[in-house]
């Protein structure tokens, strides 16, 4: 398998949750955190490097606000500042590839609370086995098409990605369309529930945290902390 790094997106304004996603905190961890941790406890397969020994992969943020997240993180962190926010993912991602010399990139939004890391180290361990041909390792979102910001690239898609955005486009489902992907199997859909809205934010918790437990438990995560 090639070598691979980790790209978590967190350049999105957050405006349907009314806060940023980013740092709210489950179980007393924000999300960036988490969604972090659960890569960072993901390993490379032995044969992707020269002694044999299985390595994290290297992992980079993106977004426009370093100083937001840089005490949140550790420090074995990277960063690379979104040059044009508000411009959409895709064109965050192209800009994360030129910065970035892996072969396989691990795309991966900053708000998915229930992601796991048995789920992206069964990708990891896949990756070896994927057709040359597809630029891409992807979930499926029922009725949706492809997942694109919970999956695997390779280096490469960037010439096709930029062929699309010079001539006008900017969806990512609609570039993908142009592309063969190989299909991601993800045993437990949960993991790629996100949440977009406070709305989607209780649904999850009432999920994690039992009736049986005190409602301040769950509004503490939907509250802004003060400080």
């Amino acid at each position: 398998m090639a070598e691979l790094a980790v790209i978590i997106l967190a350049g999105g304004r957050s405006t349907r949750m009314g806060r940023d996603k980013a740092t709210i905190e489950i179980d007393g961890i924000p999300l960036i955190r988490r969604i972090h941790d659960v890569v960072a406890s993901c390993q490379i397969p032995p044969q992707s490097t020269a002694d044999g020994e299985r390595l994290s992969p290297q992992i980079y943020v993106l977004t426009p606000w370093e100083d937001r997240y840089r005490s949140i993180l550790p420090v074995s962190c990277n960063f690379i500042l979104e040059q044009q926010p508000d411009r959409g993912p895709l064109i965050a991602f192209v800009q994360g590839l030129a910065a970035i010399t892996a072969s396989w990139i691990l795309l991966i939004a900053c708000d998915l609370p229930n992601l796991s890391t048995p789920m992206i180290q069964a990708g990891i361990d896949r990756l070896s086995s994927i057709s040359a041909q597809s630029i891409a390792y992807l979930p499926k979102h029922s009725g949706k098409g492809w997942e694109p910001l919970c999956g695997f690239y390779r280096q490469t898609c960037q010439h096709s990605a930029i062929e699309y955005l010079n001539a006008g486009g900017k969806s990512f489902q609609d570039w993908l369309k142009t592309q063969i992907v190989t299909e991601f199997i993800v045993t437990d859909p949960t993991c790629l529930l996100n949440c977009n809205t406070p709305a989607d934010l209780a649904r999850m918790l009432g999920d994690r945290f039992p009736e049986s437990k005190s409602p301040s438990t769950k509004q503490s995560a939907l509250t802004p902390k003060t400080e």
